[in-house]
């Protein structure tokens, strides 16, 4: 997944994709590399983010099958 496309679904510049997986990825909660994101640190990650992620994945739960990883 570019930089570019992660950009275009959020709506925000690339530069601010850019920046914010640098920060994570000096955190150590992702590494970045040519398209490919791996998640090292999961909790971690979910920890940074803002209520939205814990409302939008509930959601996800209740909307999708059961037993589909979220």
């Amino acid at each position: 997944m570019t930089q570019e496309l992660i950009a275009n679904m959020l709506g925000v510049r690339r530069e601010g994709v850019t920046g914010a997986a640098t920060k994570l990825q000096e955190a150590g909660l992702i590494r970045y590399a040519r398209g490919h994101i791996t998640v090292l640190d999961r909790p971690g990650l979910e920890q940074r983010t803002c209520e939205c992620y814990d409302v939008v994945r509930r959601e996800y739960a209740r909307l999708l099958p059961p037993g589909f990883a979220v």
